[in-house]
């Protein structure tokens, strides 16, 4: 099996074309005790930086846990990963970097734009007009990881 591919060195274009393509991704974050939380996101990657919305999907509150730990913990880590039996076809891709809600606006808009584009359910939702905070991800390191 083949070793995992750091930023730094380069990234495998695989990788990067499946981080662009993948339609979910495991969103991990940590409060400022270490308390972990991990949750499946939608999110768009636009070569740099990854990005995700609170979005208008029923929700207990939008005072969320993830951005709360964001806040006390920027620190955080997105896998995209692919399974299946043949487990010749596995993979996966690690992003990790500081988080934050993006304050700009033209970088805000950018990001709905984005994820938009990516995902038909959003502007059928209404976004950009019915999203709450969208936050990036820096990517710091990514690591990349495949049987083949």
């Amino acid at each position: 099996m083949a070793e995992p591919d750091r930023l730094g060195g380069t990234v495998p274009a695989w990788a990067l074309e499946f981080l662009t393509s993948a339609r979910v991704g495991r969103l991990a974050t940590a409060d400022a005790a270490g308390r972990p939380l991990v949750v499946p996101v939608c999110y768009a990657f636009d070569g740099a930086r990854c990005y995700w919305v609170v979005d208008p999907k029923p929700k207990r509150t939008r005072e969320l846990r993830r951005l709360r730990h964001i806040a006390e913990n920027p620190r955080v880590a997105l896998v995209v990963d692919h399974y299946e039996e043949d487990w010749r076809a596995l993979r996966w891709v690690l992003v990790e970097g500081p988080a934050a809600v993006v304050a700009e606006p033209a970088e805000r808009a950018r990001a709905l734009e984005l994820l938009a584009a990516k995902y038909p359910q959003y502007r059928a939702l209404g976004l950009p007009g019915s999203a709450g905070p969208a936050v990036v991800i820096a990517a710091e390191r990514i690591v990349a990881w495949r049987s083949v």
